[in-house]
């Protein structure tokens, strides 16, 4: 077997469509793997899309077909050889010639192809062409075609197999991306190669480790061959005869893969060599990991649970919804998504769930998963939409769905096969079914389809048929059933009405906030910058999104009237409405057992639900998803009509100790104080019951109810920001120059409420360690900027623009000025 990529050489040109006229008659080079607009960026013909209004002057790019064309140099084929042009992934609509023969056609972005190239390839130089019609063309088309259904946005993206946000969302761009966008090659063999190595791995009760290998070939000779397979000193042999082969390797006392933070990710390779005669024809490997995994959805006396168990160890999921990492999906290194997945675990999450609007992600993000631990939720691509169950549509369903099943299976970090995202509850409860008209609109494949090829292929993992989804006809997002999405906040009610629900899984819920300022600033120059001005507004996609986002912050801080404290206040109520969210989530566990915040990162530079924004920078959302998502947490929850103090303990061992609380005046005066004793089991939460004299505030605008235990602690408020007698100025500051960057000490004279210190305003690569920390008066903390700037003036670093907290933003109210 050998392999040749054909990434060298190629050409990119505007084949038909409202190209412009410095377009026509032209080609550029082109990258492979790689995509129309990055060629035309690279060849100064069109300008970055994500700056400032630059993506509504490329629309005519929707309307365009492509044509990439390349020649290579290659032998002529031997007799009794096989030769095959293999596409990893193409976007979208291709027709494919080798030497002016139609070899094939492509319908699937979520899909790779192989055409049989023997009677088109010849000796010396190919030429090769792939020419790409406009995918809103061919949607349309398919829509007129199969008829219309309704949809989130308005471009027919659920007619076509193409990741859905390509065609804009309510945080991403409409850019329609076209091109080759995963690896190309000639592959040549003529005695046999495997097709498919689908390796299920499991856990016997005596704790060997147990791998069905699954073995599919395509033979060039008809003869016997055999397969060797693999894992660590175990080792198995046999004999193929056919075209399928089914192998098990016993592992004794297999290493058990866990999730970070409940023990070690150790990974095994498998490989598995195809022999003829003793000489290796083909190779392929994987890594795997030994570890069982079910969710637990047996009714109990509440509703129906959904509780990952993982080697037998019930767990709380503490994660985030993942997004493409940027709209041009070429640009995502392995680096890079080490990087992101890096920041999630830091932020004390252990699940990310693939959102079904997006792509399988590539073999690189499930590698890191697999290494961090990370557990993966895997939505298949279907989203905020109703599909036609007909043919072309359903045969390119199954044949992504085999295939991304079958590339998937290895990896222990994969937990979960998801049907959709919100489909059942758009059916159920949007009133979209009114316009179906008798028209199928996907249920066939969340119940039917795609648990039967789940069930074939990968009868290792647990298959949802969506997300929300509450079993036996329930309403999908029954609180008490299943999995829910709680939009209600951000999109009608304050963000204290996510105490209304319990959910059993909450795998969406978040609010919005504005990039950092570098990254806004980076890519948005409006003169003035105002939260109206156009190119700011061309980059807050959701329906009404400064609405939501003023109504969202009147309650508790007061709308500023400068933009930089806008941006800090609009910043902050993100964080704190989502903590809120996860903190009343955690404090039901076992009843509630998983929290997915929407969504962990974006796409490019926008206002969105992001915890880090798409120039990789921590939102102060994200250092209050790592408090909140702790190991160990205090908060301070309504239980039988009075504030409880509940502490939540994920770690494998006994929490115990002491509980300091006090009432105290922001000015540091004590009024009230009571040490109770802590025990929380592993793994467990305990409610500790509150005295009345910590409870009543003699002024509730001056006093707040603190609790402390060793490095966790909560704070409680009687009152609103915006009515709380604050100090404007709460704290005095030093900077240090240290090693990598400074230290700044802040030192709290009166209650500081949620210091941040927004140090990419100081220095585009500069880094806090942590942000939104609260001091009683007379506490003190450190902060460590990680910086490679040599600042001319340290006290760049507490100046009132980048040392902020809550104190200010809630004094201009009763003073009626800005709060800056």
């Amino acid at each position: 077997m050998t392999r040749t990529t054909l990434h060298d050489g190629w050409r990119l040109r505007a084949a038909a469509g409202p190209m412009p006229d410095l377009l026509r008659e032209r080609d550029l080079p082109a990258q492979v793997p790689g995509s129309t607009h990055l060629d035309l960026m690279a060849a100064g013909l069109i300008p970055d899309p994500y700056l400032d209004r630059n993506e509504a002057t490329l629309t005519w790019m929707h309307r365009v077909d492509w044509q990439y064309t390349t020649t290579f140099q290659a032998q002529g084929p031997r007799p009794g050889e096989r030769v095959e042009l293999v596409f990893d992934g193409i976007d979208t609509i291709a027709t494919i010639e080798l030497n002016g023969d139609v070899v094939g056609h492509t319908a699937n972005m979520h899909r790779g192809y192989r055409f049989d190239v023997r009677q088109s390839l010849r000796e010396g130089g190919n030429d090769l062409t792939v020419t790409l019609k406009s995918a809103l063309t061919q949607a349309e088309q398919m829509q007129a075609q199969l008829g219309w259904r309704q949809r989130a946005y308005p471009h027919p993206y659920n007619a076509i197999r193409k990741m859905a946000c390509s065609f804009g969302w309510d945080w991403g761009p409409d850019l329609q991306t076209a091109g080759l966008w995963k690896p190309v090659r000639l592959e040549r063999w003529d005695t046999a190669r495997l097709t498919q190595l689908r390796p299920l791995v499991t856990v016997d009760a005596d704790g060997t480790g147990r791998i069905d290998v699954h073995l599919e070939l395509d033979r060039a000779a008809d003869r016997d061959y055999t397969a060797v397979i693999t894992v660590g000193d175990a080792e198995e042999r046999a004999t193929v005869s056919g075209d399928i082969a089914h192998v098990t390797v016993l592992v004794p006392d297999a290493r058990l893969w866990w999730p970070v933070g409940y023990g070690d990710q150790p990974l095994y390779e498998l490989t598995v060599t195809l022999l003829a005669d003793g000489e290796a024809v083909d190779t392929h490997r994987r890594r795997i990991g030994f570890r069982t995994v079910t969710v637990d959805t047996e009714p109990d006396e509440t509703g129906t649970p959904f509780t990952f168990v993982v080697n037998g160890r019930r767990v709380f999921a503490k994660g985030a919804n993942w997004i493409p990492d940027d709209h041009f999906l070429t640009r995502v290194t392995r680096e890079r998504l080490e990087r992101r997945i890096g920041q999630a675990v830091h932020a004390n999450m252990n699940m990310l769930r693939v959102w079904g609007g997006g792509i399988y992600e590539t073999d690189d993000f499930y590698d890191v998963c697999d290494e961090r631990g990370v557990l993966v939720w895997q939505d298949f691509p279907f989203a905020c939409a109703f599909y036609a169950e007909e043919e072309p549509l359903r045969g390119e369903v199954e044949a992504e769905a085999r295939e991304n099943i079958t590339r998937l299976v290895a990896h222990p970090s994969l937990v979960l096969w998801n049907g959709n995202n919100e489909n059942l509850p758009a059916h159920a409860d949007w009133g979209w079914q009114d316009g179906l008209q008798g028209r199928t609109w996907g249920i066939g494949y969340y119940t039917e389809l795609l648990p039967k090829i789940v069930a074939e292929l990968d009868p290792t993992r647990p298959y949802a048929p969506g997300s929300p989804y509450s079993p036996d006809d329930l309403p999908p997002n029954d609180a008490h059933h299943g999995t829910r999405h709680e939009w209600d906040v951000w999109n009608v009610v304050d963000y204290t009405h996510y105490r209304d629900h319990i959910p059993r899984f909450c795998a969406e819920f978040g609010f919005q906030g504005p990039p950092t300022w570098a990254t806004l600033t980076r890519w948005i120059h409006d003169e003035p910058l105002t939260p109206t001005s156009p190119a700011f507004l061309l980059h807050q996609k959701a329906d009404d999104g400064n609405g939501k986002l003023h109504r969202g912050l009147a309650p508790h801080l007061p709308v500023p009237v400068d933009f930089e404290s806008w941006h800090w206040a609009t910043q902050l109520n993100q964080a704190r409405a989502v903590a809120f969210g996860i903190e009343h989530f955690r404090s039901w566990w076992p009843r509630t057992a998983g929290a997915l915040v929407w969504q962990l990162n974006d796409c490019w530079p926008v206002t969105s639900w992001s915890a880090v924004d798409s120039d990789e920078r921590p939102k102060p959302l994200y250092y209050a998803v790592k408090h909140a998502f702790a190991p160990r947490l205090l908060t301070i929850q309504p239980r039988q009509g009075r504030p409880t103090l509940v502490a939540v303990n994920d770690h494998d061992q006994p929490w115990t100790g002491t509980v300091l609380a006090t009432r105290q005046t922001l000015a540091g005066d004590m009024l009230a104080t009571a040490e109770l004793s802590l025990h929380v089991p592993p793994r467990s939460t305990a409610l500790l019951d509150l005295a009345d004299d910590l409870l009543k505030p003699t002024d509730p605008r001056r006093e707040v109810l603190v609790a402390t235990a060793g490095d966790a602690h909560t704070h409680h408020l009687f009152a609103e920001d915006r009515d709380l007698a604050y100090n404007p100025v709460p704290f005095t500051a030093r900077v240090t120059p240290v090693a990598g960057g400074y230290r700044v000490d802040v030192r709290a004279t009166s209650y500081a409420r949620d210091i941040a210190l927004l140090a990419d305003k100081v220095a585009p690569d500069a880094v806090v360690d942590d942000m939104l920390i609260s001091l009683p008066a007379g506490r003190t903390h450190t902060f460590l900027v990680r910086t490679t700037a040599t600042l001319d003036q340290a006290s760049t670093l507490v100046h009132p623009h980048v040392l902020r907290c809550a104190n200010t933003v809630a004094q201009a109210a009763s003073s009626g000025t800005s709060s800056f």
